[in-house]
């Protein structure tokens, strides 16, 4: 599966932006989807993580109760919805897609395709 991420962009502090990870090939209910993201001075980290029919989510600590991940299956497009954004959220996020037998979907090496990308930056 080919993964496209958009969305990003630059929002003061208390704002909100929403990203979108459209996916293309193969069938796109079939895959446990994840965002991760990444800054130059942190490894990458997960983020927030779907499973392949929208039953089970699941948040990083530090974004649980602010940030959002669902799916539209028939859109082929996975969503995460941020919501009060701190200058920490600032990174380049990458949406990721597993296979659905995968269990542990908070792990970056267990997802098969990564998308491009898509900076989004917090001002203070």
């Amino acid at each position: 599966v080919q993964l496209q991420a958009s969305g990003g962009g630059l929002v003061q502090g208390g704002g909100s932006l929403r990203l979108s990870c459209l996916a293309s090939g193969r069938a796109f209910s079939t895959y446990n989807m994840g965002w991760f993201r990444q800054t130059p001075e942190k490894e990458r980290e997960f983020v927030a993580a779907i499973r392949w029919g929208g039953h089970n989510t699941y948040y990083a600590d530090s974004v649980k109760g602010r940030f959002t991940i669902s799916r539209d299956n028939a859109k082929n497009t996975v969503y995460l919805e941020m919501n009060s954004l701190k200058p920490e959220d600032t990174a380049v996020y990458y949406c990721a897609a597993a296979p659905l037998y995968v269990n542990t979907l908070t792990i970056g090496t267990q997802y098969a395709s990564w998308g491009q990308g898509t900076l989004v930056t917090v001002s203070s």
